[in-house]
């Protein structure tokens, strides 16, 4: 019998060097066929719009539950209000718009698949994606009736083990690029628990092994005065993991915006990791409603132009609430030199849209960058050497708090008076170069 084995042995050892070495990923399986990864191309671009019909059709799914279902009389208000808002009679909220991406993306044959701290509600009362009958308890998820022959839809809330769940989140984006997998934090700070997934294989995974995903993480992101551990999803880390196209990094200013850019995630056929710093009180932000017709037009808009003011002498340009605060303070000042621009889009930069909106206004004499986030925080050291490239001859100058080892204080009072700085400087001291 030793004999024997020790002839099997050398004989699988003689096989062996003569196979010829092969990786197991090297051709990626046929189900990724029709996805890319590498550069980006402008040819990638995809319409992300829906039609007004398209809209009402699944705006009646999403607002419409059984007969013999209860639900809470607040979140049977919350369907009225939400059928409002598809037939156009009210402005579309975040929750809405999302509901909307989702379910028109169900009845294109897009499978959805979420998970997250209290993801079925939102952490903000926002989502309410899984309904609860108020007599008998039993669920209805409004996403899994937009029509008959819709893709699949999965909704879960996951434990706080951040690595563990974005980890297996990843890994089922690789075996089907063909959902829209998202994992939402349930405040931007908690990715910091699967840092290492985004490190190890978010960020570096195509560049590593050639393997392609089309994750989305969802971080809420935001300066509203909870304190330090409730206001940044860190965006310095990950525009500091940006590199080769590897990710796109955003923060949609509306929730048109936010619409599009969730569908442009699953319809284009480039499979990239998508970090999006969502809102928190913008949720709700009258400003950061968006009226129907622009869940119609186009696609996702990378710069978010000022349609308020033209050929202005002084432009900010900012992105996120921030941006809401400084155009309400605009019209509170009447000021009719100043242009306020979102840069939705961090990465891929959008510099040729950038500078076809600084063509807009011939008579710029400044270019200021506003942020909420400390001066060693957010995305300043990202942006401005970049802006300063667009801008040429114009100065380029930046307003945000001072450096600190906190992303926030932990003052509610301290808060307001930083912002109410912030936007005074951003119409009236000299900001800082």
């Amino acid at each position: 019998m030793v004999e024997q084995v020790k002839t099997e042995l050398q004989d699988a050892q003689k096989r062996g060097q003569s196979i010829k070495k092969k990786l197991l990923f090297y051709t990626l399986p046929a189900y990724w066929d029709k996805f890319v990864g590498g550069n980006y191309k402008p040819e990638y671009e995809v319409r992300t719009g829906i039609d007004t019909a398209e809209l009402a059709a699944v705006t009646q799914a999403l607002t419409t539950v059984p007969e013999i279902f209860t639900p809470h009389p607040k979140i049977k208000k919350l369907l009225e209000e939400r059928a409002r808002m598809g037939s156009g009679a009210k402005a579309v909220d975040y929750g809405m718009a999302e509901a909307l991406a989702f379910g028109s993306l169900l009845k294109q044959g897009v499978p959805i698949r979420m998970s997250g701290q209290d993801s079925r509600r939102g952490t903000f009362n926002q989502r309410h994606a899984v309904l609860i009958d108020v007599e008998n308890e039993q669920e209805y998820i409004p996403l899994c009736h937009v029509s008959k022959d819709q893709a699949r839809c999965e909704i879960y809330n996951s434990t706080l083990s951040e690595a563990a769940v974005l980890g297996y989140e990843y890994g089922y984006s690789r075996d089907y690029p063909e959902t829209l997998v998202l994992w939402e934090a349930q405040f931007g700070d908690f990715a910091n628990g699967a840092q290492i997934v985004i490190d190890q294989f978010a960020s570096a995974g195509e560049d590593k092994w050639r393997l392609y995903s089309g994750l989305v993480l969802l971080l809420p992101h935001g300066y509203e005065g909870q304190g330090p551990e409730h206001s940044s999803a860190r965006v310095e880390r990950f525009l500091q993991l940006a590199a080769e196209d590897n990710m796109q990094i955003c923060q949609p200013s509306n929730a048109a915006q936010y619409f599009h850019l969730l569908r442009r995630q699953a319809l284009q056929k480039w499979r990239k990791p998508l970090v999006v710093f969502t809102p928190k009180s913008m949720l709700r932000h009258p400003d950061a409603s968006s009226n129907v017709d622009e869940f119609t037009r186009e696609r996702f808009l990378r710069v978010v132009p000022d349609n308020q003011v033209s050929n202005a002498s002084r432009m900010l340009i900012c992105s996120g609430k921030i941006g809401h605060e400084l155009r309400q303070a605009r019209t509170a000042r009447k000021d009719t030199r100043t242009a306020i621009v979102f840069l939705d889009q961090l990465y891929p930069f959008p510099e040729k849209e950038l500078e076809a909106e600084l063509a807009r206004h011939p008579k710029l004499r400044e270019i200021i960058w506003v942020q909420e986030e400390p001066a060693n925080m957010g995305a300043l050291s990202y942006v401005l050497p970049r802006l300063e490239r667009v801008a040429g001859k114009i100065p380029v100058l930046s307003i945000k708090r001072s450096a600190s080892a906190s992303p926030a204080t932990g003052s509610a009072k301290a808060h307001e008076m930083e912002q109410k700085t912030l936007v005074t400087m951003a119409f009236g001291s000299k900001p800082s170069s």
